[in-house]
């Protein structure tokens, strides 16, 4: 006896907003990310913002200030520290190659091919920070977006009332400030230990004298966002060049890189990171291997915010269908 299956008119409909729904999506993606990033970076100065504020300074003014330091900052790495950074990048991706076998002498290495393989490396970093440098408009855009997010939080809560009602616009309005408190927590965090990673990397190689001190520090500093991975990966280019100067530096390099390691992880993390809700590290890799897979380097940059909000939201959906 065979079985009918049929199919309303009303999942036919379904099926199709629903597939429209993905396609309108996908065509202003670009505009989703900006408002996201947006979204991160209202995050992140939201508590500054807010303890001015309770100073007695201006809201407006406040955000402005934020602004002129962060633009003054961009201003002075691109003058001072991109030059350099971009020579040395360069330099050391073409010079790779040699150190590999001059370290590796007993494997057999195609020269060309390695030095095809490496080479672009250095040139493609180059490629994503002048790009990020030089999208003025984009930058600008971000700007604006956190400006008028920052400007209209205070009021989120009434003007969601009028369209959800005042016990649907609290849970939406706690749902958003929970999903705040652990992206700003992380970006910040991320930042000040990339920082820290970097500027230490930095001197202690360079009271080394290892070439190539910067670009090795900011790559450190980088691969931060990586837990486990990141700084042993970070640490190889260093050690090899400083194996080809002699086997004593480059334990000593080896020694540098694991105590700093051992400082971020013992010192800086329980303190930077304190108050935003840890990620397991086998799911942070996943995610920044499925972001730079779908988007590039862009994605990986995104892929624990967008887990961040995913969990944040799943987990007080859970609690509030638990409560009923």
């Amino acid at each position: 006896m065979t079985s009918k299956i049929e199919i309303s008119y009303k999942t036919i409909v379904f099926t199709i907003l629903f597939l429209l729904l993905l396609w309108f999506l996908v065509q202003i993606r670009e505009i989703i990310f900006l408002v996201f990033v947006s979204f991160i970076l209202m995050s992140a100065f939201k508590p500054l913002v807010d303890y001015l504020e309770r100073v007695h300074i201006p809201r407006v003014f406040s955000i402005l200030v934020i602004y002129i330091l962060i633009i003054s900052f961009i201003g002075f790495a691109a003058s001072s520290l991109l030059p350099p950074l971009i020579t040395q990048t360069i330099h050391l991706g073409e010079r790779m190659p040699d150190y590999i076998i001059r370290v590796l002498p007993f494997v057999q290495f195609d020269s060309q091919v390695l030095t095809q393989q490496i080479a672009p490396l250095g040139q493609n970093l180059i490629s994503v920070t002048i790009g990020l440098f030089s999208n003025i408009i984009a930058l600008f855009t971000l700007f604006v977006i956190s400006f008028y997010f920052l400007i209209e939080r205070k009021n989120l809560e009434t003007q969601l009332a009028n369209f959800m009602g005042e016990e649907g616009s609290k849970r939406l309005v706690n749902i958003l400030t929970k999903i705040e408190e652990r992206l700003g927590a992380w970006v910040r965090g991320q930042l000040l230990l990339a920082l820290t990673i970097g500027l230490s990397t930095f001197i202690g190689l360079s009271l080394l004298g290892i070439p190539y001190t910067l670009a090795l520090s900011i790559l450190a500093g980088i691969l931060e966002i990586i837990p486990i991975i990141g700084p042993i990966i970070s640490a190889i280019p260093a050690i090899l060049i400083a194996l080809t100067i002699s086997p004593f530096l480059a334990l000593v390099t080896i020694a540098l890189y694991f105590i700093i390691q051992q400082a971020e992880a013992h010192l800086i993390v329980p303190l930077v990171m304190q108050k935003a809700i840890g990620i397991p590290p086998v799911v942070t890799i996943i995610a920044l291997l499925v972001g730079a897979k779908l988007s590039g380097i862009g994605g990986a940059l995104l892929a624990i915010p967008v887990v961040v909000t995913l969990e944040t939201i799943i987990s007080e959906y859970l609690k509030l269908k638990e409560s009923h």
